[in-house]
């Protein structure tokens, strides 16, 4: 049903246009006498608009993720524990369709529908759109998608997506015609009854607030507010009637002035004939000065033809620019040479960095080789001689004795114990050796993320302080606008103004760029900033003496770097016409066509440096790509910018680095809460980053002591090791002594021998070696020292190249502006030879005009310009002057014939015009008077029998459960009184729902809000927890009630919540059950399943 009201309170309509107003009310007011029609006369496209297809929630309420449920078109059971998510689909339901926080009784606020620890909460409910009475069915198809975002904050936005998933608009007004037009009321609890509502609403409210719920659920009481609107508006019409009555009195008084004044009028003829003979003679003496201008233009365009100072200046700038661009190409050509030689001479230096390591290591490991050669010589070398020892001491000693066998037996034993210690020691190395390897490599990728963080914990601070920097300005340009663009601007530009007022400049410079434009859509900001993203802090100087004042003054506020650029053009009076070489399409506006620029200079400039005639702003990305990149480009357009900034060239697409406008930004608050908001998160990232620097430092300190304790427990194993080869090697030396013969000794010192030989063989091998490598690494040495002096060599030469480009590129940039000039000059001088000619045609044509009306005055031009013999157009205007004034004079008692004639009819068109609008208007309120009388009777007529359908529908429901009761309705004093006599209590006297059981009392409500459903229209009903407190008899007289309710409303769509099992319903195809499991707060997964 489709809500209207018509506001008549704008003078200006006529009553033709106020007639149709008033009955289109009228037709509006009857569109709601026949919602309330019965539901047999419902449309046919009634199933197939507004119903809930489905609905899908994400960390809502206390739920992480619940759905997507799919609802069937008829009647829907959600079933499940406390806890399980039932009243949470209810309350997202209403928060989907757009509904405030207030309405679901649940909070206060949206933001206490996000759950704990998340950001953000989404709902997203899908409507069926089908059949002749879909919304927008091109556009959104069968299906129109509502995606709602909550973030903790409170913050709600809207998406509206079509079944394909594309968006269609983020708008809430889209939202709200949706609803209108599926006549979805949210906040109706007719269509929506939550569990509060249902428990409050008949034993807890008064009669005024049933009144109310009764008068809203029907939509009587929008239709009251919209009679009242209505008699307020003819009040205030009444008002405005009676004060034009009183203008009319005056106007009357004026009408018969003039009246009088032009029947007493005559004429002075005489004179005027006179003037008559004047003003021909002055229509051929403007001929002859008019002829005279003529002549005097041909004569400067034919001087003007003649002078070719324009041209010969552009073609001899356009051979400085190629003479330039050709020193430049040949700098870059060199430039060029020398880094690819660079390039070359770096991946050789580091292939030979690399040979360098390996020689290095190879030397190393050779050294490594050649010592333990002449280590293991030397110790051959100690025992042959200490061999030879003992060979001398057993030829002197005599034979064994019992004791030394003895001892041997001992040494034996104490042998086989330091070797199984060995054994045990060595093991034991090993293993904390890996320990170490292990631990080191440990402690080397904490350092490596310990360097990592640190890196991001700077980049952070670098954007948090450009971030906090941002706000200040922002905070700055509240009181000025001018510090958007620095906070020097304002400082620097009253020293413009008085440098100005000192005569320091010959014409004050303009600037910056950004502060002289203004948007003629707001809504473009980004777009525009982006295509002058580098002109916005420029400023403008009409001559190169000015710019080097502007620079000295520049000096005192910005540093050489970070000055503002200065673009230096003569200044002109007037905008360029760009007729011709600009862009005109007839969907999208040019740059130029989105600006109101006041100072042509600044319009010029942007003209000139950046071509804003040629550049399209297209708003979305989709239309951007086809206009420029599917097909020819429009012409005269090089680029085009998208809402978002996007730049779009026929073959490219670049994506700006920003998403909100820094100079050009309407909304100053918004930003600057944005950059708060930015700057928190920065400080939460900061502070998080400082918490994990702070654990990895720990966790490297930690690391660093458990590998210094198992370095030290390590050099003390090895010493352990080392003491008891020193004692295993000593028995083994005395028992050798001790046992082994003269001639098994002298065979030993033989093959020692032998040995030893060999071993000085290796040992000079190894030296050899080692010389090579010495060899070869000092080769790749003096490699590594030539390539790296050529690299060096290569940087020197480079440098004065470069500073050589830069002076090119600098004057190849000079020559381009000054070439962009002598064009822009040349091309005013044709611009300006044009406009002589055209100015010529114009003159000749006025000539003509002239000689044509001089003709119509006087047809004899000879015989009047002898008789004006020489006298000039001025002349004669004096006379004719003196003439009219002398007119004047004696018409001065009666007026002009024509003013007191013209002064006559507009007085007597005000009157006759005031007077029937006067009339109408009395016509049109007594035409309202009578509308109105029959819309209150016929509203009392329609309120009267809405409450008698509900009390009837209300009865019979009680008498299904063997109740009786009463609904009585007071419209005079606006309150509404239910009583409710159980079975077995018929005698009784009534009794409000407050003396009920729970049951009962549910039971009741049921029946009521039944009895609403038959008299109003909506595609789906809600009831949450409808039989919590019934018995299981109660319920199921009431589960019968509302699936025949259904039966009958089968293109209806309902929603029953309920905790209580659903095993006796009967089994239907338009029955869905959608079990809920029981709350696990980590998960949100349910179980649909069907009847039928």
């Amino acid at each position: 049903m489709k809500r209207k009201s018509k506001v008549l309170n704008d003078e200006k309509f006529t009553k033709k246009r106020r007639l149709e107003e008033v009955k289109e009310e009228e037709d509006g007011r009857e569109d709601h006498g026949t919602s309330f029609n019965d539901h047999s006369t419902s449309p046919s496209g009634l199933g197939d608009i507004g119903v809930i297809e489905s609905i899908t929630i994400k960390n809502f309420m206390c739920h992480h993720l619940l759905g997507p449920f799919q609802f069937g078109p008829n009647v829907n059971f959600i079933v499940g524990n406390n806890g399980s998510g039932k009243s949470a689909i209810l309350t997202a339901l209403i928060v989907g369709l757009g509904g405030k926080a207030t309405i679901t009784n649940r909070g206060a606020s949206l933001k206490g529908f996000v759950k704990n620890g998340e950001s953000t909460a989404d709902v997203t409910v899908k409507l069926r759109n089908r059949g002749p009475d879909a919304y927008k069915g091109d556009v959104y198809g069968e299906c129109i998608s509502i995606e709602q975002r909550i973030s903790s904050d409170g913050v709600r936005t809207c998406r509206l997506k079509s079944k394909t998933g594309h968006l269609v608009s983020n708008k809430k007004d889209e939202l709200t015609a949706i609803l209108d037009h599926f006549n979805i009321q949210v906040d109706n609890p007719v269509s929506i009854l939550n569990q509060e509502m249902s428990k409050q609403f008949l034993h807890s409210k008064s009669e005024a607030d049933k009144y109310k719920f009764f008068m809203k659920a029907t939509l009587l009481e929008q239709m009251k507010r919209d009679y009242i609107h209505i008699k307020q508006t003819k009040a205030v019409t009444r008002e405005q009637v009676e004060r034009q009555e009183e203008c009319l009195k005056d106007l009357k008084q004026e009408f018969l002035q003039k009246k009088e004044r032009y029947e007493n009028l005559s004429s002075v003829g005489k004179m005027k004939e006179t003037l008559e003979e004047l003003k021909k003679m002055m229509a051929w003496c403007l001929v002859r000065e008019k002829e005279r201008l003529v002549q005097q233009l041909q004569e400067q365009i034919d001087a003007e033809e003649r002078n070719h100072k324009h041209e010969e200046n552009l073609q001899l700038c356009q051979n400085k620019v190629t003479v330039a661009e050709k020193t430049l190409q040949e700098i870059q050509s060199r430039l060029h040479s020398r880094k690819e030689e660079e390039e070359s001479l770096s991946e050789d230096c580091r292939k030979i960095k690399e040979e360098v390591k390996s020689k290095n290591k190879a030397q190393k490991e050779q050294e490594v080789v050649y010592f333990r050669a002449v280590n293991k010589l030397k110790q051959s070398e100690k025992e042959q001689s200490l061999l030879h020892e003992r060979i001398h001491k057993v030829k002197n000693i005599g034979s064994e004795n019992k004791k030394a066998e003895a001892e041997h037996t001992k040494r034996l034993q104490k042998i086989s114990s330091l070797r199984t210690q060995l054994e045990k020691h060595e093991t034991q190395c090993t293993a904390l050796n890996q320990e170490i390897k292990d631990r080191q490599q440990a402690l080397f990728k904490g350092k490596e993320e310990l360097d990592k963080l640190r890196l991001e914990e700077k980049n952070i601070q670098v954007s948090m302080e450009a971030k906090l920097k941002r706000k200040n300005q922002l905070l700055a340009s509240r009181s000025n606008k001018l510090k958007r663009f620095g906070d020097n601007m304002p400082d620097l530009l009253d020293t413009i103004d008085k440098a100005y007022i000192q005569g320091r400049f010959t014409k004050k410079p303009l600037g910056p760029i950004g502060a002289c434009i203004n948007l003629k859509d707001p809504a473009l900001a980004v777009a525009v900033e982006s295509c002058l993203r580098s002109f916005m802090k420029t400023f403008c100087c009409d001559n190169y003496k000015d710019e080097a004042v502007l620079q000295d003054l520049m000096s005192r506020y910005f540093s050489k770097g970070n000055r503002p650029q200065i673009i230096v053009s003569p200044f002109s009076g007037s905008v360029y016409r760009v007729q011709g070489r600009g862009v005109n399409h007839p969907e999208y506006p040019s740059v130029l066509d989105s600006l109101s620029i006041a100072n042509p200079v600044i319009t010029n400039c942007l003209i000139d440096m950046r071509g804003i005639e040629s550049i399209l702003i297209i708003k979305e990305k989709d239309a951007a790509r086809r206009v420029m990149q599917q097909g020819r480009p429009p012409r005269n357009c090089r680029e085009a910018f998208t809402v978002e900034g996007d730049q779009v060239y026929p073959n490219r697409y670049y994506t700006p680095d920003f998403s909100m406008a820094k100079y050009l930004g309407g909304d100053l608050e918004t930003e600057i809460r944005m950059v708060e908001s930015e700057l928190e998160n920065y400080k939460a990232q900061l502070s998080r980053f400082q918490l994990h620097l702070s654990s990895v430092n720990e966790d490297i300190q930690r690391m660093e002591a458990k590998l210094h304790s198992t370095i030290m427990t390590l050099k003390k194993t090895l010493a352990t090791v080392n003491q008891v080869k020193a004692g295993v090697t000593e028995l083994e030396n005395v028992e050798e002594e001790q046992t082994d013969d003269i001639s098994t000794l002298e065979e030993v010192a033989q093959e020692n021998q032998q040995r030893i030989d060999g071993e000085k063989e290796t040992v000079e091998e190894a030296k050899e070696e080692l010389e090579e490598h010495k060899r070869t690494t000092k080769e790749v040495d003096c490699q590594y020292v030539d390539v790296r002096n050529r690299i060096e060599q290569l940087a020197e030469e480079t440098e004065p190249l470069k500073e050589e480009q830069g002076k090119a590129e600098a004057q190849c940039s000079k020559l381009e502006r000054s070439l962009k000039i002598l064009e822009k000059k040349l091309m005013d001088h044709q611009d300006n030879m044009q406009a002589m000619r055209s100015d010529l045609a114009l003159k000749e044509e006025e000539v003509t005009e002239f000689v044509a009306k001089a003709k119509e005055i006087s047809p004899e031009r000879q015989q009047v310009e002898r008789q004006q013999v020489e006298r000039s157009a001025r002349s004669i205007d004096v006379e004719i002057t003196r003439l009219r004034r002398k007119i004047s004079v004696q018409e001065s008692s009666h007026g002009d014939h024509e003013q007191v004639v013209r002064e006559y009819a507009e007085a007597l068109a005000n009157y006759r015009d005031k007077s029937n609008q006067v009339r109408d208007l009395k016509k049109f309120i007594d035409r309202l008077d009578n509308i109105m009388s029959d819309r209150q009777t016929r509203y009392k007529i329609m309120r009267r029998s809405l409450s008698v359908r509900c009390k009837l529908y209300f009865n019979n429901f009680l008498i299904k459960m063997n109740c009786c009761g009463s609904m009585m309705f007071d419209h005079s004093s606006e309150t509404l009184s239910i009583s409710v006599k159980p079975p077995g209590r018929e005698n009784d006297s009534m009794s409000d729902m407050r003396s009920l059981s729970g049951g009962e009392r549910s039971f009741s409500t049921v029946c009521f809000i039944l009895s609403l459903w038959e008299i109003t229209e909506s595609p789906f009903r809600c009831l949450d927890e409808f039989d919590v407190y019934m018995d299981m008899h109660n319920r199921r007289i009431s589960l019968d009630l509302l699936l025949e309710l259904s039966e009958r409303q089968h293109l209806r769509q309902f929603f029953f919540i309920t905790p209580l099992s659903t095993s006796n319903l009967p089994k239907s195809d338009h029955i869905k059950i959608h079990q809920l499991q029981d709350p696990e707060r980590a998960g949100g997964h349910t179980g649909d399943e069907d009847l039928g």
